[in-house]
């Protein structure tokens, strides 16, 4: 009874992995890495947002240029009252325009402070473009390698199935126990179960680049290979990092904080105002220039206290200063390392390939000439699975190291 189970299960994954590569020819391929990356200031959420960002710094950049808004005023006075005030006689307006007035650079400081602003936006906005260009290459390779660990998975299943047949004509031959059946079919389950998860992960991978790229339809399949590019270009990378993004927006980051101390500093100064106005006499029906200067006394605010919460920014910036300034530097040692060990390690992994493929054939040619084991082919068609796997996450790693170092270097990954 287990024999038969056993054998209805593999007949069920036989029409799953078909039904998969019917469903894999019709489905919707994602746009390549570089079209996705081209499309994303107009779909990809991140970059919308951070060009938004940008947007908004300049219109505060603009606004801290303008002027102050003059005031216009009406006075009317003794309009009414007893005696000689009864009536409307003896009333006197004036009319008065009040110009507040900005001393010892405080509009200079205020421009100054929109502009450091407006710069930290925008490095901050490149930063986020070579983060976005990194996290979209990796989830681009995930999704392909996933994509792939699929189809892999499913050559192994089929091989799997294979074994199954091979195993059950012999034991029809009486030349195996029908033990060794269960056995093949055993691991033809395990198989089935290993591509079901792999294509659950697939589905996944690929959600999560939709959602990356803005698509407002999940992306069925990965169209141009990244796993593949540029494979076997041996590069040289200079011992010292340039000048990253991440660094670049420290220091914007930092300077906008030094020029939000002088606004503050600023800020303590006097505020002044002149006015200067006209005033009616009713009662001779003459009129008279009148005008004025208003100062204002800072007695009791001193700003101190947004003077010392600016200063205490500042002092944040420059330690996130100091603190990126580090962790680029160690981030590009290790990506260096990571680009070389990459590099061998899918060497390795293709030798590794193809040995196990050579070994699974002559195994499987040794069983059915009845010279090796089931064991042994169950064990040398598994042992190729692993390799080619390896193989894959090889380039994967391959694929986040070379990201990596693109990052750090500004400048868009595999963009060549």
């Amino acid at each position: 009874m287990q024999f038969l189970f056993l054998r209805s299960a593999a007949a069920v994954c036989g029409c799953l992995v078909c039904a998969f590569h019917s469903a894999t020819a019709v489905a919707a391929p994602s746009p390549s890495y570089a079209e996705l990356l081209q499309r994303a200031p107009l779909t990809a959420p991140r970059v919308i947002a951070n060009s938004a960002e940008v947007a908004a710094a300049e219109g505060r950049a603009r606004q801290s240029a303008a002027w102050p808004n003059p005031t216009i005023s009406i006075e009317k006075e003794n309009f009414s009252g007893t005696g000689i005030y009864r009536g409307s006689s003896q009333s006197q307006t004036t009319f008065t325009l009040t110009q507040p007035l900005e001393i010892g650079g405080q509009r200079g400081a205020r421009v100054q402070a929109g502009r450091a602003d407006l710069d930290a936006a925008r490095a901050q906005d490149e930063q986020a473009r070579a983060d976005f260009a990194y996290d979209l290459a990796i989830a681009y390779a995930t999704a392909e390698a996933a994509q792939v660990r699929s189809t892999l998975l499913a050559e192994d299943l089929e091989r799997a199935q294979q074994d199954v047949r091979q195993a059950r004509a012999l034991v029809e031959a009486g030349r195996e126990g029908a033990l060794r059946a269960v056995q093949a079919e055993a691991a033809a389950a395990g198989a089935s179960a290993e591509l079901e998860a792999a294509r659950a992960d697939a589905t996944e991978s690929l959600e999560r680049l939709s959602s990356l790229t803005g698509s407002p339809e999940a992306f069925t399949s990965v169209g141009a290979s990244l796993l593949t590019h540029a494979a076997g270009i041996e590069r040289t990378y200079p011992e010292a990092p340039p000048l990253a993004p991440a660094v670049v927006a420290a220091q914007a980051s930092r300077d906008a904080a030094d020029q939000r101390v002088r606004v503050e500093k600023k800020r303590v100064l006097p505020a002044l105002a002149v006015s200067l106005g006209a005033r009616r006499f009713g009662a001779d029906d003459t009129t008279a220039m009148v005008g004025g200067l208003s100062v204002s006394l800072p007695l009791f605010d001193r700003n101190r206290g947004a003077i010392a919460a600016a200063s205490a920014n500042r002092v944040a910036a420059n330690a996130r200063l100091e603190g990126m300034r580090l962790e680029v530097a160690a981030g590009w040692r290790s990506a260096r390392v990571q680009v070389q060990a990459a590099a061998v390690r899918l060497t390795a992994a293709g030798l590794g390939e193809a040995s196990a493929r050579e070994a699974y054939r002559l195994a499987r040619i040794g069983y059915e000439a009845g010279r090796a084991s089931l064991l042994e082919l169950l064990s040398t068609r598994r042992a190729l699975t692993e390799a080619a796997l390896r193989t894959l996450d090889a380039s994967v790693a391959r694929i986040r190291a070379e990201a990596a170092i693109a990052r750090l270097s500004g400048q868009v990954p595999f963009g060549e």
